[in-house]
């Protein structure tokens, strides 16, 4: 039906249909324009579009699972992203080299001893993961005045060979090991980069290092790698060991088998063994329960009733025979005091009478000798009178004639007294 032919009222509802319906459209399209803006800002900020990226390199030998876009890591946070991946010359040691990224501030934490390490899961996804410089120095750093400079690597790398050169020719370093030398010629390096920034530091805003990757300008600073083995290498070699291990497992769950086998065996006789200890067990308890018996208890089967009546006899004997010795002990213990003073008072009365008689030796001094001279008389007296012819016969000895041998009749009574 043409516009024309609707009423005035129709026309008028009609316009403001069409008004709100433009509005809509239009807040709808200005969401979609907000959301779309956000996604990009977002997108941006989180791939670092609106701050300063540095060109890094390094070399691999597989870059399975690699592609242009993967984030590289550092400390664990998504610094950057792989920028190329281009193969390298036959020649050289690495078949390809892989460029990425990093934004600002995170490659203020790249110095000269950081290392690029290959990451991977079990998904087969890998990615690169850079470690913090420890020592050195930075590979880029601010100035005071605010300019952003980047390390020449190759300045600084032909500067190292140098240095190693230089220490090996030497004769004062002909006992140093090579390990030695690099260390040392290392360190003379981080001291001319510390000292001399203007020759192995170069301009990044001048030398490209915040553009684009540029193969023909070099514009990149080369990081070493750290060789890992991949996670299907891994994985390979783990299997290639359970393989190779595989018959000594077969061989130990037969010998488990064998060992379940005796054990279900020793298990039977054990079951058969405990059956034939009911009746003993049967005994016990009947032993058991005669123990929990007055009559039947162990005292009494061990001393029956005649033995421990005997047994009481034999020590109230005993009781009364150790009471008797005691008595007798006491006694004994009296009389021997009693005699021991008796001979203390006899020994008092025999030390007065040597003393007396000491004394009686030491006042009469003439005393033992006229004692000498008596018994030296009474020995001449009795010689004398031996020679008086009346006298001679009572000195006499009498002999006894014995199987024609004469005997003095003092010896046969000797003899006979025997």
């Amino acid at each position: 039906m043409p516009l024309q032919d609707l009423t005035p009222e129709l026309r008028t509802r009609l316009s403001r249909v069409e008004r709100t319906v433009g509005w809509f459209v239009i807040v709808a399209t200005l969401i979609l324009l907000a959301g779309f803006a956000w996604y990009l800002y977002a997108t941006a900020q989180s791939r670092g579009w609106f701050v300063t990226k540095l060109n890094y390199a390094t070399g691999l030998n597989d870059a399975t699972g690699f592609k242009v876009g993967d984030v590289v890591k550092l400390m664990g946070f998504p610094v950057g992203e792989v920028t190329a991946i281009v193969p390298n010359d036959p020649k050289r040691a690495r078949g390809l080299t892989i460029y990425f990224n990093v934004r600002d501030p995170y490659y203020g934490y790249v110095w000269y001893d950081s290392h690029v390490r290959v990451m991977d899961n079990f998904l087969g996804e890998r990615y690169l993961q850079i470690e913090k410089g420890r020592i050195g120095e930075p590979t880029a750093f601010t100035n005071k005045t605010g300019e952003l400079f980047v390390l020449n690597r190759i300045a600084a790398w032909h500067s190292y060979q140098s240095l190693t050169n230089e220490l090996k020719t030497n004769p004062a370093n002909t006992n140093l090991s090579d390990d030695a030398m690099l260390i040392q010629a290392t360190n003379q390096l981080m001291e001319l980069l510390r000292t001399q920034p203007d020759i192995y530091y170069t301009n990044a805003v001048r030398a490209k290092f915040t553009r684009p990757l540029d193969l023909r300008a070099s514009n990149f600073c080369y990081i070493p790698v750290i060789d890992t083995p991949a996670l299907g290498d891994r994985l390979g070699a783990v299997a290639n060991a359970i393989e190779a291990a595989l018959p000594n497992i077969l061989g130990m769950t037969n010998q488990l088998a064998a060992v379940l086998s005796n054990a279900n065996n020793a298990v039977r006789r054990l079951d058969t063994a405990v059956a034939n200890t009911g009746p003993i067990l049967t005994n016990v308890s009947v032993i058991t329960g005669n123990l929990r018996d007055p009559k039947g208890s162990l005292g009494n089967w061990l001393l029956p009733t005649n033995i421990a009546t005997q047994l009481h006899l034999t020590l109230q004997s005993a009781t009364e025979a150790l009471n008797s010795a005691h008595s007798t002990l006491d006694n004994t213990d009296t009389n021997i005091t009693m005699l021991a003073v008796d001979l203390d008072q006899s020994l008092q009365h025999l030390a007065d009478l040597t003393s007396n008689l000491n004394w009686q030796v030491q006042m009469n001094t003439n005393l033992i000798s006229e004692i000498s001279t008596t018994i030296v008389h009474t020995d001449g007296l009795i010689q004398g009178l031996k020679r008086e012819w009346f006298l001679r016969s009572a000195f006499k000895n009498k002999t006894v004639k014995t199987n024609n041998a004469a005997v003095p009749a003092d010896f046969q009574k000797n003899t006979r007294a025997r």
